[in-house]
């Protein structure tokens, strides 16, 4: 039977082509995942009035819904590794518009938890892991600039959708604009349909040929069976489970070292992003305004995206790219520990800009360094392991920083404690790829140590063969069967 026509077979990525339609596809559903909880923040305020919430509760809407999108990664990971990027994508886009539509009906803080929170976060995570992970799959060479253009749909639309939601906001109140959005992020169906999967091309020990008809090959029963028991029992449900989540992943040092970085980073990762427009709304100043904050931020980080990933596929940079994204987390921690030092609204556009520039260095680079250490074969069981460790510090931080506004009335305590946490988080994954790139390196001598050896006690056997010498396996071998015949 001839394979399907939405799917392409090919041996090696095509770097290009129906690739670039991809990308665009995960543009769009990329860019709902990551600005959607972040643009919701330009109702939190009427929320908080609404309901009666404090800072901390109404933070934990983001909140769980960023931890919800990050914690279904281990079972997006095995749907896409069961059915494809496509219809896990579609999946997505419909939960998240029933969640969106759903939660304009709600009564109490609760209902928001459940609607936007759990069922719009997972529906986030079905758009988020496939579409990171299709890209491997047609990009090799120019996969750091295809990330990076993918990544940049986050800023895009956090750009266009903070303007967009004070304008429904204004016009239609809360609960018409969550119904709105609910409808508008359906386009994700629309992306995810354009994700058409790519296959490796068959060989003939896969496939044969028999009167013009592929034929798989049969296994003999005998073969599946040694002592009368079945060796495909034996290997249990884990090494079952394995095929579709890769937990060998966990002996991966570089995989260790990329999840605890990232795991203590994430804490002081969206808390900042999530109070950047109730920071400027304490400081006095008008709701579009403050929205407005936002757009300059992700007006930045839309060319601080691609230009970053046009930047890590240079020569230069790409060997040394983990290096690259410790300095992009260093360099975003300071811009927060800086913050509190700014003054007016000039102050906090200028620390919207440089906040920019570092958050897009920070998501362009996200994936790809990832991808760089345990390859394109395993990055979908890889990002699927890697979000489900970090939904709780993606959950804990915005409400840890929410209290902290709560305790001490002021935002600067929430700004320094990020820009802090970032900060260790980038100096400890500096040294620990200094350390994890010196343990490759040895290990890489070992081996063409002992390949070597090997190659010279071939070569000194073959001299003795030739000038008709035992080599020394054959004078031990002699010398044994000398010993047996002594033996009476």
């Amino acid at each position: 039977m001839s394979p399907a026509p939405a799917s392409i077979l090919r041996d090696t990525p095509p770097d290009g082509g129906w690739g670039w339609a991809v990308v665009f596809g995960a543009f769009i559903s990329i860019g709902f995942s990551y600005a959607f909880p972040k643009a919701l923040t330009v109702f939190f305020k009427d929320i908080q009035l609404i309901f009666g919430a404090s800072y901390s509760q109404i933070a934990w809407i983001s909140s769980i819904m960023l931890a919800a999108m990050y914690a279904g990664g281990p079972i997006s990971s095995i749907l896409v590794n069961r059915y494809g990027s496509r219809p896990v994508v579609i999946a997505g886009g419909v939960m998240c518009g029933i969640g969106m539509v759903t939660a304009s009906f709600g009564n109490t803080i609760t209902h928001l938890y459940i609607c936007v929170g759990v069922v719009g976060g997972f529906g986030l995570s079905f758009n988020l892991q496939p579409s990171v992970t299709i890209i491997g799959k047609y990009f090799q060479v120019k996969r750091p600039l295809a990330n990076g253009l993918a990544m940049a749909g986050s800023p895009v639309l956090l750009c266009t959708l903070a303007p967009i939601n004070q304008f429904l906001f204004n016009q239609f109140g809360w609960r018409g604009s969550f119904f709105i959005l609910g409808a508008l992020l359906l386009n994700c169906c629309v992306a995810g349909s354009l994700m058409r999967p790519i296959c490796p091309k068959p060989t003939g020990s896969q496939l044969t040929q028999t009167n013009g008809t592929p034929k798989r090959p049969t296994t003999d029963r005998s073969e599946a069976q040694v002592n009368g028991h079945n060796t495909q029992l034996e290997k249990g449900c884990l090494e079952n489970f394995n095929k579709f989540l890769d937990l060998s992943l966990f002996k991966h040092r570089g995989f260790l070292i990329y999840i605890v970085g990232n795991a203590v980073m994430f804490f002081g990762f969206f808390a900042p992003v999530v109070f950047l427009a109730p920071y400027a709304l304490s400081h006095g100043f008008d709701e579009y305004s403050s929205a407005f904050l936002l757009s300059i931020m992700g007006f930045v980080d839309m060319f601080a995206r691609p230009l970053t990933g046009l930047m890590a596929n240079t020569k230069w940079i790409r060997p040394r790219i983990q290096y690259f994204f410790s300095f992009a987390i260093i360099y975003n921690g300071l811009c927060h520990l800086l913050c509190p030092l700014a003054s007016g609204y000039g102050g906090l556009a200028a620390y919207s800009v440089f906040f920019g520039i570092a958050f897009g260095m920070v998501c362009a680079l996200l994936f790809e360094t990832l991808m760089d250490l345990v390859g394109p074969q395993r990055f979908s069981s890889a990002v699927g392991l890697a979000t489900i460790i970090e939904c709780c510090p993606v959950l804990l931080g915005p409400p840890i920083g929410g209290a902290l506004v709560d305790t001490f009335g002021d935002y600067k305590y929430l700004y320094l404690m990020c820009g802090a946490v970032m900060v260790f988080a980038g100096l400890f994954l500096f040294v620990m790829n200094i350390y994890n790139y010196r343990m490759l390196e040895r290990e890489r001598r070992q081996e063409e140590g002992q390949v070597e050896e090997g190659c010279e006690d071939q070569e000194q056997g073959l001299g003795l063969r030739e000038r008709g010498e035992p080599s020394s396996e054959e004078q031990g071998e002699a010398g044994n069967e000398a010993k047996k015949q002594q033996i009476p």
